[in-house]
């Protein structure tokens, strides 16, 4: 067995109840490392010849829960959850901080299979090898604040009732799911703590199709025994030193960029990106900071960074709306991009977003499609229900987004997600309405745009993604870059916080691996073989998607098309995308990855990475 590893993983079928443990060869995990990576290769596995017929959220999908040889390990905790995407038929790896990943591999597992669904709501208990499916429910339709208060009650009395010797318990690390996650919203998140979210992907729809409320677990082992402990201990102090020195991240976490993104580098969203740009500084993060942090610093397992604070409403009519400070993608989206500028109701419903078990970033896009569908005449007040869905309007916001919690009405279409809602509006209006929809193969833009040219993501980051708009895995050359896919791949797989990365060289990640697991991998190996394997299969899968919808790369290896309109305003007023220089970078992209000239891997390529199945499956598409 490789070192840094537990070496096995749990399989549970929730259909029938069994309870197993599985393994993988080392030649398995030393190629496809954890996490993103390894979620790619189980899911090709097990589902690849039929993936165009499996339905996300039915119960031949997989559900996966993986760590990396690097979780507890690289500073900063993190599990990366995984499965067929209910929003874009791909494949995406969504991590999410917390402590859930260190307990797991305390508990004996590198990784979680959940299999079927339940006929009735259940939880997953673990305690090392003891593991359980509960009945939940009880739990079953609350929100997020009292799920995570009930069960953890009730696991924290379960454990010192089966385990006396040990006195009081901790509370076990928890994901769950809030009503949204159980309606099967495919914007809806899988949850961590209070507010930590896996939100790209849809995962909560597909966590809400098993009827699986949570998964709680206690590990009371060591974390797996590593190759050179003299040797971690020092890149962890490296790291470490490194990221104090990020005074802004550990001070203000991305929170810091509610104002500075928009009034600097003209790429946050504004009212459905018809603007990019504002000036209004009652949005600045000491307006946060001054008014609602009621604890500055807290982090999870050893995060050096802290970037987290929480903050809560003290008065008004928004009193006690609580969650973390928003960060950035929480204030753009719930804030500039519904025309909202006030802090306290950004807050406000960052808080109700979190308890209905919503993606901040999919539900605000969505939420804003909608809303400049009102200022159009397109959707009337009929049609929302009553609402007048006005920018700016944080309350008719609120009521929209457990209307779509909770498939209300209007909230049922929008509960699709911005593409899918788009194409069934559109049809019952008699109109396209794609021109309205800032994504990317299902997929909602990250709050990051790219007309300025001054923001971090390029003209090819989202077009030529794997995991479409995702802005924290964008596309980029050359392949070795700090900012390629590729690099993040490699974050997503090890399975930690890439913001523990800011100001650190990059070899010293690689460093790290070869301490924890004793093998040897240089950037190069990783960028041109090992990544760039798992990239081929999470754009095979993607391509093949299936059954609602599938991606032609001529059609939909673009921008929205609202980026090729110029800036209306601020200091880049008129920039906009270049499409004859998108289309010179996206060939240049393709060709540095192996794609042909309609954006199919190449069979020269996969061959060469020894992916000759992805090669015959993918022959229908050529």
């Amino acid at each position: 067995m490789i070192f840094g590893y537990a070496g096995k993983f749990l399989e549970v079928d929730l259909s029938t109840e069994d309870i197993k443990e599985t393994r993988f060869d080392d030649d398995v995990l030393k190629e496809y490392i954890g996490g993103r990576g390894l979620a790619a290769k189980i899911l090709w596995n097990r589902l690849g010849s039929r993936w165009e017929t499996v339905d996300p959220l039915e119960p031949e999908n997989i559900l996966l829960f993986l760590t990396g040889p690097l979780t507890g390990f690289f500073p900063g905790g993190r599990i990366c959850v995984s499965g067929k995407s209910p929003q874009s038929n791909g494949v995406v790896g969504s991590t999410v901080a917390g402590e859930f990943g260190i307990e797991l591999r305390c508990a004996g597992y590198d990784g979680i299979i959940v299999l079927g669904e339940s006929e009735k709501p259940v939880y997953l208990f673990i305690k090392d090898s003891d593991v359980e499916v509960r009945d939940a429910g009880h739990v079953w339709g609350k929100d997020a604040k009292k799920t995570v208060a009930m069960l953890t009650k009730e696991c924290r009395e379960l454990l010192k009732s089966r385990f006396p010797r040990y006195g009081e318990w901790k509370e076990p690390a928890m994901l769950y799911i809030g009503p949204a996650g159980e309606n099967k919203v495919r914007t809806a998140v899988v949850a961590a703590k209070w507010t930590h979210a896996a939100g790209y992907g849809g995962y909560g729809a597909v966590m809400g199709s098993k009827k699986l409320k949570a998964i709680a677990v206690k590990g009371t082992g060591p974390l797996p025994e590593v190759a050179d402990m003299e040797k971690v201990k020092k890149l962890m102090q490296r790291v470490c030193e490194d990221v104090y020195e990020e005074e802004l991240w550990r001070r203000w976490g991305t929170g810091a960029a509610g104002y500075e993104v928009g009034a600097k580098t003209s790429s946050e969203p504004i009212r459905n990106w018809q603007e990019e740009w504002h000036d209004d500084k009652s949005f600045g993060v000491d307006k946060f900071e001054n008014r609602f942090w009621i604890k500055p610093y807290w982090g999870d397992f050893g995060c050096p960074t802290t970037c987290l604070k929480v903050a809560m409403v003290k008065d008004g009519k928004f009193k006690g709306a609580i969650t973390d400070n928003p960060d950035y993608e929480m204030q753009a989206y719930l804030g500039p991009n519904l025309g909202i500028f006030t802090p306290e109701e950004n807050v406000f419903l960052v808080s109700l977003i979190d308890d209905l078990g919503l993606c901040g970033i999919q539900t605000g896009n969505v939420m804003g499609f909608a809303a400049e569908l009102f200022q159009r005449g397109i959707l009337t007040r009929e049609d929302l229900g009553g609402l007048e869905l006005k920018w700016g309007d944080a309350e008719a916001f609120a009521a929209l987004a457990k209307k779509i919690a909770f498939r209300e009405g209007i909230g049922d279409l929008l509960a699709e997600g911005t593409y899918r809602a788009a194409l069934k509006i559109g049809k019952e209006k008699n109109a396209d309405l794609l021109s309205y929809a800032v994504q990317s193969k299902g997929v909602s833009i990250g709050a990051h745009g790219i007309r300025s040219g001054k923001d971090y993501p390029k003209i090819i980051s989202y077009a030529c993604s794997v995991q479409g708009g995702d802005h924290t895995s964008t596309a980029g050359l050359p392949l070795d870059w700090g900012g390629s896919e590729l690099m993040e791949i490699f974050n997503d797989s090890g399975v930690y916080c890439n913001f523990n990365t800011f100001g650190v060289p990059r070899n010293v990640r690689f460093q790290f691996y070869k301490a924890v697991t004793g093998l040897k991998l240089t950037r190069k190996e990783w960028c041109y073989e090992k990544a760039l394997r798992v990239l081929q299969m999470q754009r095979a899968l993607l391509l093949l998607g299936g059954p609602d919808l599938k991606w032609n790369p001529k059609i939909h290896d673009d921008n929205p098309s609202r980026f090729y309109e110029p800036l209306p305003s601020g200091p880049y007023k008129g920039k906009t995308v270049n499409r004859a220089r998108f289309q010179k970078k996206k060939k240049e992209y393709y060709e540095a990855v192996g794609w042909d000239e309609n954006g199919v891997p190449s069979s020269e390529v996969l061959r060469r990475l020894g992916l000759d199945d992805v090669d015959r499956t993918l022959k229908k598409l050529r």
